[in-house]
């Protein structure tokens, strides 16, 4: 009898395990994805800055290179390094420490070379940087501004380029034009690839941020419903097999056959105690309203507390139900240890104002009951999630527990 007990135990154990492995997975497949996409994202830059460093480089469109090309490495690894510095910045939705000097920077590495000897040929292309810097770093209508005035200086620098070699081949001016357009655009895509390719990777991070965050809300909503039903369930029960066990202490020595009967039912109390506790473990546990209220008028009287029923559950629907049989156990158990109650009652009220309530009154009410306790703020929460109330108060030596649900939603 005991073996299977402790395989029950542990596969009760085993199973929120399993569920934290799981999650951990999760994120650290979200951790590694999120890796991947900043690497994607750095190795993007590299053929962003080969192209102008490699046209000055080699020569481009029959242009030789120019004086002073040598130049193009240190200053394309300057304005890559700025670039990333920018891009990392934009992926967590900020803007780089120091941004107000590096835009400026980047911007003068990419154009001043512009004015040196045979460069304006091969050297525009270096222009998508400060572009994308810009549209990372700049907010509103100074983002449009200065994109607006670098994109069209740069496109100013190609149409130079597009007009000497073109016209120089003897092109017809429709063809010249067309191919004009079609290059100036084309020459726009590199800045809004960069920049759109940070933000993607700043949403997959937040992606990846929001599901842990839903994951430990998850576990943190999963601990409170097994705080809330241990509580529900164990409170009434533990109350009840105090009660059963005193009652056959007081039994033993005079009428030992009665002793044995109540023992026999404090053990069915404690089986059934094990029993709710490995439903709650599971979620499955489900109150009954119905099975509630006889509990509780059996539980009452054998505690010698007169119990008034007058309860329709057939005007509570499903939902409705579960919470008002929740309140049934938590109010016994607030009956049982909390007072020196010698009647009880319970009610529910004819729906009124679309409000279906049920009412729990005894006397003998203790001082100390203020109506604050975990199970009522576990009941309130319960109502509170069909838009309901729950409220415990003392009214001299009556005490009043009032669960009220709107009759729509019960």
């Amino acid at each position: 009898m005991i073996e299977p007990r402790r395989a029950d135990h542990a596969a009760v154990a085993a199973e929120p395990a399993g569920d934290v492995e799981r999650d951990g997975d999760v994120s650290r497949a979200g951790a590694l994805t999120g890796r991947w996409a900043r690497r994607v994202l750095i190795a993007l830059h590299a053929p962003i800055v080969t192209v102008p460093v490699s046209f000055t480089l080699l020569g481009a469109g029959g242009v030789p290179a120019p004086p002073y090309a040598i130049a193009a490495i240190p200053i394309g690894l300057a304005l890559g390094g700025l670039q990333v510095r920018h891009s990392l910045a934009t992926i967590r939705g900020l803007r780089s420490k120091g941004w107000r000097w590096t835009l400026p920077a980047i911007t003068v590495l990419a154009a001043a070379p512009l004015l040196l000897p045979g460069w304006l040929t091969t050297w525009p292309a270096a222009m998508w940087l400060p572009l994308a810097s810009a549209l990372m770093l700049l907010r509103g209508w100074t983002r449009v501004t200065v994109y607006t005035v670098l994109s069209t200086s740069m496109l100013a620098a190609f149409a130079v380029i597009q007009a000497g070699g073109l016209g120089s081949a003897g092109t017809p001016p429709a063809v010249t034009l067309t191919y004009a357009v079609l290059y100036d655009l084309m020459a726009l895509v590199p800045p809004l690839v960069l920049f759109g390719a940070a933000r993607l990777v700043g949403v997959v991070d937040e992606l990846h941020a929001t599901r842990d965050e839903l994951a430990a809300l998850a576990v943190t909503r999963e601990r409170l419903r097994l705080s809330q039903d241990l509580h529900d369930v164990l409170g009434q029960n533990l109350s009840a097999v105090s009660l059963q066990g005193d009652l056959a202490l007081r039994l033993l020595r005079r009428d030992p056959l009665a002793a044995l009967a109540e023992v026999e039912t404090l053990t069915a109390l404690a089986r059934d105690t094990l029993r709710g506790m490995r439903a709650v473990t599971h979620g499955e546990h489900r109150a009954s309203l119905r099975a509630e209220l006889d509990g509780a008028c059996a539980l009452l009287a054998a505690a010698g507390i007169d119990v008034t029923l007058d309860v329709d559950d057939t005007r509570v629907p499903a939902s409705g139900q579960e919470v008002f049989a929740w309140a049934v156990r938590e109010g016994a158990t607030n009956v049982l240890r909390h007072s020196d109650a010698r009647t009880c009652s319970i009610a529910t009220c004819p729906p009124r104002d679309g409000v279906v309530r049920l009412v729990i009154r005894n006397d003998g009410a203790r001082p100390a009951v203020t109506g604050d306790g975990n199970g009522l703020r576990g009941l309130a929460d319960r109502a509170a999630a069909l838009s309901g109330t729950a409220v415990g108060r003392s009214i001299g030596d009556t005490f009043e527990l009032v669960v009220e649900l709107p009759e729509q939603t019960t």
